[in-house]
């Protein structure tokens, strides 16, 4: 059986970090690679008690260790950290990048999938679904962009479909499995580089799904609103919907339209449709076949890999 790892950079709650990673070695991951991205000493030590668990404190000594000033952008940190994950001495067959809001979800386990890829294939793309606000049972799906996406998206969001990418808030590129052992690469967010030519392979996988948690709540979600805003999933830097010649908006620009004309108000509106798990929603979603129901137990792995934090 193939072993595999994750990595991930994470600034967060010590029961979050300790939730994630249970979660995953319950799962069957063989190794995870934590980074702190802060001085959270109390999940170093539980994190650091636990044999398949490695973790690093990102602090000036790391960074000086890797040569590198502290980058102020969290997506250099992450890939930065990905990429010394990849490198260290080889203890899995393959890895992937995370972040904590992310759990794999899948009725094929993940050891037998990726036994699965062809031996001459490096790279294996997991893609995401988004969860419904209010719990973490329901997730919409990813919709493929050769499908007729946007009718299917204006379908289930008919004020603000159109302006999003398929219904998500966040990412449609979900994260990739890489091969370890293999010279010169350079993990990304979504994407793995070797010698700086895109590492490709299998694009899709059926039967895994990268089960994000992005706006659990309203409270969740205006907690990280102004980050995501400026430095985050919505900056203004990333992309449009679709062509702006063809009426495309970043998520920026229509986050920035919808408080011009409304502020808070519309936000809560564009949430209770895009976001919040309703009947109403529930059922347009699975009418279109892009409704998945989950039973994410993030507890019971929590009891079992660190008993000492167990509510």
């Amino acid at each position: 059986m193939q072993k595999w790892g994750i990595c991930a950079t994470i600034k967060a709650p010590v029961n979050d970090i300790l939730r994630f990673a249970a979660y995953h070695l319950e799962k069957g991951a063989h190794r995870i690679f934590i980074y702190l991205d802060d001085d959270n000493q109390a999940a170093f030590d539980l994190l650091k008690a636990h044999p398949k668990v490695r973790v690093t404190m990102c602090d000036a000594t790391w960074w000086k260790r890797l040569g590198e000033p502290h980058p102020d952008k969290h997506q250099v940190r992450q890939s930065l950290n990905a990429t010394h994950a990849y490198h260290r001495r080889v203890e899995v067959d393959w890895l992937i990048h995370m972040d904590v809001d992310e759990f794999l979800v899948g009725k094929i386990a993940v050891d037998a999938l990726l036994d699965a890829v062809p031996e001459d294939t490096a790279l294996t793309r997991i893609r995401p679904m988004e969860s419904l606000s209010g719990g973490i049972s329901a997730f919409k799906r990813f919709i493929p962009k050769n499908t007729d996406r946007e009718r299917i998206t204006n379908a289930f969001y008919p004020n603000y479909g159109r302006y999003t990418k398929g219904g998500f808030l966040s990412h449609l590129g979900g994260k990739v499995f890489v091969r370890t052992g293999l010279p010169d690469v350079t993990i990304q967010i979504h994407n793995a580089f070797q010698d700086g030519q895109e590492i490709t392979g299998i694009n899709n996988q059926p039967g895994l799904d990268l089960a994000h948690l992005h706006a659990k709540s309203w409270g969740d979600w205006q907690a990280s609103y102004r980050f995501r805003l400026t430095k985050g999933s919505y900056r203004d830097s990333l992309g449009p919907n679709k062509a702006v010649e063809d009426g495309g908006l970043t998520m920026h620009q229509l986050f920035m339209m919808i408080e011009d004309d409304s502020g808070t108000t519309g936000l809560r509106a564009f949430f209770d449709e895009v976001c919040a798990d309703t009947p109403a929603l529930r059922a347009r979603l699975d009418a279109h076949g892009v409704l998945t129901l989950a039973n994410l137990d993030l507890d019971t792995p929590l009891s079992t890999h660190f008993p000492c934090v167990f509510p």
